[in-house]
């Protein structure tokens, strides 16, 4: 059965190989769902600029909604915006780019349940897998560079690294997740398969803010492919 899914995006590869998996298994992604501090203009999750991810809807082809929320009512302001895309439309279900951490799956069942929707999660697999995960999405044709880096764990020198085979082999050698799943990167992705249009972009200031350090991107723009 075609299901009509929201997507929680956040710009990084693991919303994308979702939208991907999800959308080979014939399945209609209908938007993009992303939370922001309604006071910020960046996003909750990764501090990414709104600018940016409504860039990758426009190349995408999907609408993208922000959800403005605090951090006290980030919980319900999800559940009350569920509701009303699930009229808008007509969804059946959520999805989430988690890859194995048990305390997220549970929050976004809950959340999607709160809303009587179905919570998907097409990339679940289990810790040890996350190597393979990382080089599916390598061979995959989709292309993401490093925004934000954790400092305890990679260096200033990182942000702004392609996610590509160089960058599965360097990976190996930090004692860290190969996915980033408890943060140790993230990720913007400006092309691929599904992409209808390539997201240019510079590269800005690097920001340094209380545990992680970020990379801008400045002046983007969509190119034809």
């Amino acid at each position: 059965m075609k299901k009509r899914i929201a997507l929680s995006w956040s710009g990084g590869k693991d919303g994308c190989m979702a939208l991907h998996s999800l959308t080979k298994q014939g399945h209609e992604i209908v938007c993009l769902i992303t939370t922001v501090p309604s006071e910020i203009g960046r996003t909750f999750g990764h501090g990414e600029k709104t600018e940016a991810i409504k860039c990758q809807s426009d190349a995408l082809g999907i609408p993208v909604h922000f959800i403005e929320c605090t951090f006290e009512g980030y919980t319900q302001s999800f559940i009350d915006s569920l509701i009303k895309l699930k009229e808008k439309y007509a969804l059946t279900s959520v999805a989430f780019g988690d890859l194995y951490l048990d305390g997220h799956r549970n929050w976004g069942e809950e959340v999607t349940k709160a809303a009587e929707l179905e919570a998907i999660y097409p990339l679940w697999m289990e810790k040890q897998h996350a190597p393979l995960a990382l080089q599916a999405f390598v061979d995959s044709g989709y292309k993401a560079v490093i925004i934000r880096i954790k400092e305890e764990v990679l260096e200033e020198s990182w942000l702004g690294q392609e996610i590509d085979q160089q960058f599965v082999e360097n990976i190996k050698d930090k004692n860290v997740c190969p996915m980033g799943e408890a943060g140790e990167y993230h990720t913007f992705v400006y092309n691929g398969p599904l992409f209808m249009k390539e997201i240019g972009f510079k590269f800005g200031d690097k920001l340094q803010l209380e545990t992680t350090k970020r990379l801008e991107l400045e002046d983007m723009r969509l190119l034809k492919k």
